[in-house]
């Protein structure tokens, strides 16, 4: 990749882009620069020719949330205005990424660290993992999309108790709440969550664009709009070559090959 980062890290790992938050020093706290850098990663990896991207950080935490110590620096700023002009488009990169997405959670999610993990397609997470909706402690109230993804993953009452109680979630509840897809053994996360990548980015990417997209409106349509949604997505997938490639597979019973188109 020709950009250069200074608070991520950026790799490959065949048709895997594979991206860590590194600013192990302060949890991972997410600062503009790292905001920054997490849109501009998202956005490019795929224009790049990865199939699918792996989100997670680096040492003992995933990310601790917002730094605070740069607020304070600033001054204390207009907290709405970051939100708009840095979490909004940093957020929106990560759910509209046409190739798969995964997030990683290594130690703690904390506060938007949470909404960042919880944005992608697919969360893991090690076992002895946490997520802490940490808001409350500092007299704030969700943010980094929490307040739209808790509530639909969890049902109110547990978005409500992890919000009002600031309780930790370890990761272990959090695949019984079905707040994760899997949680695995902490030594195994990494090993475990590049081969779900890699098992998606070998895939048929165009129809997992296409089904991401059904599915994050399902949310809002109504049962009639999401009807004609799924007759027209599934009109353009029809019409792909991984669609034919598919079919042709299953029917001389070999692995079949697929292109993403």
């Amino acid at each position: 990749m020709s950009e250069r980062y200074e608070a991520i890290r950026y790799a490959r790992a065949g048709d895997v882009a594979l991206i860590s938050l590194d600013r192990a020093e302060s949890l991972n706290s997410l600062n503009g620069r790292m905001r920054r850098e997490l849109t501009r990663a998202f956005t490019q990896a795929p224009q790049e020719g990865a199939r699918a991207v792996l989100l997670t950080g680096e040492g003992r935490s995933f990310c601790s949330g917002q730094d605070l110590g740069e607020a304070q620096r600033q001054g204390m700023p207009d907290i709405g205005r970051t939100l708009r002009e840095e979490y909004v488009p940093m957020l929106r990169a990560i759910a509209d990424c046409p190739v798969p997405t995964i997030a990683a959670v290594n130690g703690v999610a904390a506060g938007a660290g949470a909404g960042l993990a919880l944005m992608a397609d697919l969360t893991v997470c090690g076992k002895g993992s946490q997520f802490v909706i940490a808001f409350a402690r500092i007299g704030l109230i969700p943010d980094a999309g929490l307040t739209y993804l808790l509530p639909r993953l969890v049902g109110l009452q547990r978005a409500m108790g992890l919000t009002l109680t600031t309780e930790p979630l370890t990761g272990e509840k959090a695949e019984d709440w079905g707040l994760v897809w899997k949680a695995f053994e902490d030594e195994k996360l990494i090993e475990e969550s590049l081969a779900l990548a890699q098992r998606l980015a070998a895939g048929p990417t165009l129809s997992y664009k296409l089904a991401k997209q059904a599915l994050r409106a399902g949310w809002e349509d109504s049962l009639t709009a999401q009807l004609t949604r799924e007759s027209e997505l599934q009109t353009e997938a029809g019409r792909s070559r991984d669609f034919a490639e598919g079919v042709m597979a299953f029917l001389e019973k070999r692995k079949p090959t697929y292109e993403g188109r």
